[in-house]
């Protein structure tokens, strides 16, 4: 098992025989690309996600490669930059060895745990969406701080406009994001609105306390207008879990696309899907699901016409791979990792 990392890295060995199966109820062996490189030189931009695909077509697999066990999961500071993947394959085993040296037996080398090792997924992608609120309660942005009039009367705010807010009080927090209740998430099996999309529109400043505040819009990406609403601005969360399956069956649904236009939105990859279940039904940062596209109801051209036997209902298609990198209660946002064909609203989610 692989020992707890804090400030350094032990280099790791795993077995990768076409025959082991290594997995912990995966059912079939994890088997290497024939392509698979023999050696390779962690770089820059580098991703757990990325480098998982050189070696298998089963990236979520991830830990099994690996030996995690749970904390190891939510700790997977391994490779860094200057890392070399050394792959014997004549044992069917691939080793963590120091830049410029050929010693592949397991050791330990000093490295600093920080931002400098890999991420699990893009980070430039998820991170405006690790620091601002996604979903919002029925009635969660009711009683937020709210814009009640702006500089000149204007009815349209950009950056740099001056803007004053009712409900700030004495609050210390300095800068805010400026937000509006957006579209309904409601899930498709049950018909139950779970929240609403928060649409971001910007940033302001605090630059006078009272009742209203004074606030200076310091970016905007949409119209800002009165009435909008001012959530305080908070750090950004780490998504530093490595990509793994859900240890219990998940089923669930794409209820939307974000950024798309309710039902008619598609998702390809690098683009965000909101999925209806959330830490309350076993999701949790890192879970990998594959995304099925729902079969057709077509006509059976070896029946009668005009008959029930006339139409077959087809099968569920996988079209994709995403990979969860924020959660709420019922509610989980994914990032597109692959696809097929474009993945849309009422596709279902399920373990790979």
């Amino acid at each position: 098992m692989v020992q707890h990392l804090r400030k350094s890295i032990t280099a790791l060995v795993f077995f990768l025989a076409p025959a082991l199966a290594l997995g912990q109820g995966q059912g079939a062996p994890l088997t290497l690309k024939p392509d698979a490189p023999d050696r390779y030189v962690v770089v820059p931009g580098d991703t757990l996600w990325g480098i998982a695909k050189r070696y298998t077509d089963s990236p979520w697999r991830w830990p099994e490669l690996w030996r995690m066990n749970k904390d190891d999961i939510r700790n997977p500071h391994l490779i860094y930059p200057g890392n070399v993947l050394v792959l014997d394959r004549a044992r069917g085993q691939l080793s963590v060895a120091a830049a410029g040296t050929t010693k592949l037996s397991p050791r330990t080398r000093a490295e600093p745990v920080g931002p400098a090792a890999i991420p699990s997924i893009p980070p430039a992608i998820i991170e405006p969406f690790l620091i601002r609120p996604l979903v919002i309660e029925p009635d969660g942005i009711d009683n937020a701080p709210t814009i009640v009039a702006t500089q000149a009367n204007r009815v349209i705010l950009g950056t740099g406009d001056t803007a004053y807010v009712r409900g700030l009080g004495e609050a210390k927090e300095t800068t805010w994001y400026v937000y509006r209740r957006g579209k309904a998430l409601v899930d498709p099996d049950t018909n139950q609105t779970l929240g609403y999309e928060a649409i971001y529109l910007g940033t302001a400043q605090k630059t006078r306390a009272g009742e209203p505040a004074t606030v200076r819009i310091t970016s905007a990406v949409q119209e800002i207008g009165g009435g909008d609403k001012l959530v305080a601005a908070g750090s950004p969360l780490p998504v530093n879990y490595a990509p793994h399956s859900p240890s219990a069956q998940i089923k669930g649904r794409v209820m939307s696309i974000y950024g798309g236009l309710g039902t008619l939105g598609e998702a390809g990859p690098q683009q965000i899907i909101t999925i209806n279940r959330g830490t309350a039904d076993g999701i949790e940062i890192g879970h990998v699901l594959a995304v099925n596209s729902q079969g057709a109801t077509v006509r059976d051209r070896s029946q009668p016409s005009g008959t029930k036997a006339a139409f077959v209902q087809l099968p569920e298609e996988r079209s994709g791979l995403a990979f969860v990198f924020r959660v709420f209660d019922h509610v989980s946002y994914a990032l597109v990792m692959q696809v097929s064909r474009p993945i849309v609203p009422l596709d279902t989610v399920q373990n790979p």
